[in-house]
């Protein structure tokens, strides 16, 4: 009995060992499926529920990705996004400012050569507005993919316009210095009541140096060379008559003279309201500013009666010119899953995906053939059109050059410096900014 007992211990053994063999043969021979790929998105101003369709859609289709989406701090972001890469917690995809390219390049990955047929660089420069190309791009590599685009914009108080018997919103900057003396409120010693428009200062407007720098562009001041290593807004350029002229210097000078009270323009002071503050109060007439603070007045003046048209141009212009300022999304160089990561990206730019992150936003379309859909719309429609000529420019650190501008506006409010003295200060500290990258 105990021989046929080992020799039962010895056949089992033997089928054990088989049985094992098989299996091993078959993981290496049957192709297994391989983990799914967890992207982690990082995003900002939208809640979850913006991507969760267009999430559920993707996934669908790719059921070997698992996306998250997490809704950040502005006031935090980017400070959360630098220690995120620190301690190699970034996200696999994250929103970008249309000008920290320059900025954060090395830490985001391209649009991979695998997937090039996908997107083509033709495709992607004949779907999104030229901004987007000069934004998210650099020698035909595609770095980022926006789902919206944001310009300024002019609101006013049509009540205020009515009661000063002004029946259409200023068309150029001449109109508006036509209007002002209309909208403007002063009490008997000269003191401002109330703002014909929110322009002028630094400290006390929201946006102040993207309208500068809009009516820098608008007046043909070259920001940068075309090599982007030095700065030339303050430069010289020729008239049609061929004459000199600094269109920087001259935009500048037009900026500060509503908050010059020797100017027959003169409409706002550092003693007033912030500027959205004071346009929701109802302490001036004008706000230059973005679609999405639509929501923001709403919200605070629900029976503001209010009314959204395009920024004022310079007259007898050809063409119009717009200032972009919009939030695009990348890929970290961090991410295992770029590829995939990129993918969704395409996905998620697409048409119909874009058409549904933009009806439940409520935000201008970055997309060429959806500008037609939204040109209509009473709110949205201005910026829609704005952002076929809406542009940006090469910045290599937005936050320090934002302070270097509004340095520039101050010294000329102050009196501390000249007009010609501002700009050429400004030019010199962003050349110095461009040396030390």
């Amino acid at each position: 009995m105990e021989f046929t007992r080992k020799k039962i211990i010895m056949i089992g053994g033997l089928s054990i060992g088989i049985f094992a063999l098989i299996v091993v043969i078959l993981i290496w021979v049957i192709p297994q499926p391989s983990p799914p790929a967890h992207l982690k998105i990082w995003g900002l101003y939208d809640e979850a529920s913006a991507y969760a369709t267009i999430i559920s859609d993707f996934t669908k289709q790719n059921k070997n990705v698992v996306i998250q989406y997490e809704q950040k701090d502005p006031a935090t972001y980017e400070e959360d996004l630098i220690r995120a890469y620190a301690e190699d917690k970034a996200p696999d995809i994250w929103m970008m400012q249309n000008t920290w390219l320059p900025k954060y390049k090395n830490i985001i990955v391209a649009l991979p050569k695998s997937l090039n047929s996908t997107l083509p660089f033709s495709t992607f420069k004949s779907t999104f507005v030229d901004a987007v190309e000069s934004d998210f791009s650099e020698n035909e590599k595609i770095y980022g993919l926006p789902l919206y685009m944001d310009s300024l914009a002019m609101f006013y108080n049509k009540d205020y316009f009515n009661s000063a018997g002004i029946s259409a919103s200023p068309e150029t900057w001449d109109d508006l210095i036509a209007d002002i003396p209309l909208l403007v409120k002063k009490d008997q010693w000269g003191n401002i009541q109330r703002a014909g428009a929110a322009i002028g200062t630094a400290d006390n407007i929201n946006r102040c140096t993207d309208i500068l720098w809009l009516l820098m562009m608008q007046n043909g001041a070259i920001m940068m060379n075309e090599a982007k290593t030095v700065a030339t807004f303050n430069e010289s350029a020729r008239k049609q008559d061929g004459t000199s002229f600094y269109p920087g210097r001259d935009a500048l000078e037009f900026y500060t003279s509503f908050a010059n009270p020797s100017k027959k323009v003169y409409t706002w002071n550092n003693e007033l309201r912030y500027s959205i503050d004071a346009f929701i109060e109802g302490k001036t007439a004008i706000l230059f500013n973005y679609s999405h603070q639509i929501a923001t007045i709403k919200a605070r003046a629900p029976y503001l009666n209010f009314g959204i048209a395009p920024i004022p141009q310079i007259k007898d212009r050809t063409y119009d010119v717009n200032y972009a300022n919009y939030w695009g999304f990348v890929v970290s160089k961090k991410s295992k899953y770029s590829e995939p990561a990129w993918n969704f990206l395409i996905f998620l730019t697409q048409n119909s995906s874009a058409k549904k992150y933009l009806q439940t936003t409520q935000k201008p379309t970055a997309r060429r053939d959806l500008v037609d859909w939204q040109r209509n719309d009473l709110e949205l429609g201005v910026f829609a059109k704005q952002a076929l000529s809406a542009k940006s420019w090469y910045q290599i650190d937005n936050a320090k050059i934002e302070t270097i501008f509004s340095d520039a506006i101050n010294s000329v409010i102050l009196g501390s410096a000249a007009i010609n003295k501002a700009m050429d200060t400004a030019a010199s500290q962003v050349n110095l900014l461009m040396k030390g990258q």
